[in-house]
């Protein structure tokens, strides 16, 4: 039986930070860290979903943009069946798109334009692909509500694939000695940082005025 509060995910903390803030002293509320990818997402939600069914589930968090016409903090959606969720959205200005879900951390312009033209979708993430048949199984009505990190004619300032543990953690080791390889890349991942900081308020105001 579905009771009455909205599991809302996130891959890392960093994205799921200042949602939490807000959240704090909202019952309705529940916030879930899954870790990045499908194997992460998929362990995580099977657990919560097993041990109490929401009424609704938010998967949400950062994406990329592969189409060109979005840009850095953009609030994108798409949504299942019965989440209720859509007039709130559109009031609070984001926009219904479609999602490709990927395995790996999508870093260049060149790989971006390639799944436009190959998918057709607006943007990408890397979890919502395995939530929303979870869900399902579990008739529970699902959305993903992201922000837009990077544009389409934007390279990450590392190849994070390169720097990641086999489950899809930051290794810390790897990234030192990849900004000792290259420090002038040590600016750019700065940026990166605010430029998170900034987009995870911005994600986390908008489920605030539709969630609450």
């Amino acid at each position: 039986m579905n009771t009455g509060f909205t599991l809302v995910c996130f891959a890392v903390k960093e994205e799921a930070g200042a949602f939490e803030k807000l959240a704090r002293n909202q019952p309705n509320i529940r916030i879930l860290v899954t870790g990045m990818g499908a194997g992460n997402a998929r362990q995580s939600v099977e657990a919560a979903l097993h041990n109490q069914l929401p009424l609704r589930l938010v998967t949400a968090g950062f994406a990329g943009a592969l189409a060109p016409s979005l840009v850095r903090g953009d609030v994108v959606y798409q949504l299942g069946e019965g989440t209720q969720l859509e007039e709130r959205l559109r009031a609070a200005g984001g926009i219904p798109i479609q999602f490709h879900c990927s395995p790996r951390v999508i870093t260049t312009a060149v790989e971006k334009a390639q799944l436009f033209a190959s998918t057709k979708a607006e943007a990408v993430e890397m979890e919502s692909g395995c939530i929303h048949p979870l869900c399902r199984a579990h008739n529970v009505p699902a959305a993903t509500v992201r922000v837009i990190l990077d544009t389409a004619s934007e390279d990450l300032a590392l190849d994070f694939n390169r720097l990641m543990t086999p489950d899809l953690r930051l290794d810390p080791r790897k990234l030192g000695l990849a900004l000792l390889k290259s420090p002038t890349k040590i600016g750019a991942l700065l940026e990166l940082q605010r430029q998170s900081a900034g987009a995870a308020k911005r994600l986390a105001d908008i489920l605030a005025q539709v969630l609450f």
